[in-house]
């Protein structure tokens, strides 16, 4: 018995939010005395997929094919099954980014396997296997045990720290038995949305509402992201005014993000938007209306211009930073 963890990647770089799957998945390994093993399908280099030993994968199964860098859930829910039948998986760990999203309920179906998606703490196996997650949009939690043969758990993205050690894995090919109708679904245009710090992998997001006035006044959110190598993001009324591209929007309808520290400009903070949001570890809003909801859910509040604060906590930054 041993348990799996999918490792999706992009461009032939395995994502921070699989790594942090990685190192979930070791541990639910270590808990019951078990391997772990990574799954990686695409174009990788071997030294990238060696890495993932640092996170605590014993063994990484490299399914080489270049048409599974672009992966369709189809097809990698029956990768995946295959790969539990080989390594006879009791635990199937997932991100739970679009990948894990769109895959894990699919072999969950195929395997008769019980399912918790978005998984915040490591299973408690006391009694039985008892997987915490949010519910409510972040307002209560549920313990959920899985009472399953096969258990499938997604881990919601920055919950747990990477501590990365100087560990390798060994790296096993890995062909499971796909034909060109696995492969029917295909895509026909790619668009990469560029910028320094991807949204729902960011540590520190930098997000504006309508308290900007316009998208000609972005300019200083931007600084001050750039200062602090952050993401940038908005709510959805400036998505839905076209001020941002939807790709930036956080909240119950965008994006749900988490990170280290998330900074609100001239956001009111409806239920919406937190629901997107309130899991950040810090929240810091700025905000010239003093009754502006966000502040009840704000661990640290400016109530001021946010034309006048911007550039002065920017410019702190920067000092502090010697740029």
């Amino acid at each position: 018995m041993s348990v799996l963890i999918f490792a999706d990647q992009f461009q032939g770089k395995i994502k921070k939010s699989a790594l942090e799957a990685v190192q979930y998945g070791a541990k639910v390994a270590a808990q019951s005395g078990t391997t772990a093993t990574a799954l990686v399908a695409g174009e990788v280099s071997a030294e990238e997929l060696a890495s993932l030993g640092q996170y605590g994968a014993q063994k990484v199964l490299h399914v080489a094919d270049a048409r599974l860098n672009e992966l369709e859930a189809g097809t990698a829910t029956k990768i995946l099954a295959e790969a539990v039948a080989k390594e006879n998986a009791a635990v199937v760990v997932f991100s739970h980014n679009f990948s894990g999203r769109a895959i894990a309920p699919q072999l969950s179906s195929r395997l008769k396997a019980g399912l918790v998606a978005g998984a915040i703490s490591l299973p408690d196996t006391a009694n039985g296997f008892v997987v915490k997650k949010n519910v409510f949009s972040g307002k209560a939690f549920a313990n959920v045990n899985i009472t399953s043969e096969k258990k499938i758990v997604s881990v919601l993205p920055n919950t747990f720290s990477l501590a990365p050690t100087d560990g390798t894995a060994a790296v096993e090919a890995f062909a499971p038995a796909l034909t060109d109708a696995d492969f029917r679904i295909k895509p026909l245009k790619v668009e990469t949305i560029s910028g320094e710090v991807p949204l729902t992998e960011a540590e520190i997001v930098v997000s504006g509402g309508r308290g900007l006035k316009g998208p000609e006044h972005w300019g200083i959110l931007e600084d001050l992201a750039h200062a602090l190598g952050a993401a940038t993001a908005c709510s959805r009324p400036v998505a839905d005014a076209d001020w941002r591209p939807h790709h930036e929007h956080v909240g119950q309808t965008g994006f749900t993000v988490r990170p280290n520290l998330y900074i609100a400009i001239g956001i009111s903070g409806a239920i919406q938007h937190l629901a997107g949001v309130n899991g950040s570890k810090v929240i810091v809003v700025i905000n010239k209306d003093p009754e502006a909801p966000f502040f009840k859910a704000a661990d640290y509040g400016i109530v001021g211009d946010a034309f006048e604060v911007v550039p002065k906590l920017t410019a702190a930054v920067k000092k502090y930073k010697g740029i």
